[in-house]
Parts: structure tokens; sequence; C-alpha cells
């Protein structure tokens, strides 16, 4: 078996053992919740506009503003990234949209 396939064990291993209680996790990272609606009103944008100038659903991001759903971990951190500096977010997008142009 490859060290990977050994490593990958191990980790489901130690997962099942924290899930049934017999062990505590190395690390917790919380994640704080984020107010997609106020970093959405503070930027001036309606959900469309929102969802589309970041890269986003707008029924995601219609579903976090109405608590269906929760933003998971990365999506909260791009949220976070975008409400410190929705500029620098939007000229990343726009550097990745010019260097893998879609293909029609």
């Amino acid at each position: 078996m490859s060290d990977f396939g050994r490593d990958l064990i191990e980790s489901a291993n130690e997962a099942l053992a924290i899930a049934e209680g017999r062990a505590t996790p190395v690390r917790v990272i919380p994640v704080a919740e984020v107010d997609v609606a106020a970093i959405r009103r503070r930027l001036g944008l309606s959900q469309v506009r929102f969802a589309k100038r970041f890269g986003l659903v707008p029924a995601t991001v219609r579903d976090w503003e109405q608590g269906r759903r929760t933003p998971d971990h990365t999506a909260t951190a791009l949220l976070r990234v975008i409400a410190y500096a929705p500029e620098t977010v939007e000229r990343a997008l726009a550097a990745e949209a010019i260097a893998r142009p879609s293909e029609t």
C-alpha cells in the first residue's frame, strides 16, 4: 500500500474516533457567521449583481440571506475578503477571466 493510502486510512480512523467521542480534534478553527446582506447592501448591490460581480450563484446568495443555507468555510472566507477589499476580489476575478477565456 502507498504512503497516501496509509495516510488516508489513518485519517479516516481518526475522524471516526473524533465522531464517536474517543478522541478530540487537534485543531478546531471556529467559523464566525458573516452577514451577507450587510456586505451586499454596503456595496450598494442587488443580490443578482452581487452574485455576478463575485462569481456566486444568485439563488445561493438569496438562500444565505434568508437563512435557508449557511456559507461553508471557503465561502465565508471569500465573503470576508469581499467585505474587506471588494475591489481586490473583482480585479482577481477579472484577471482569472482574462487568463482563461470561456470557450464558445
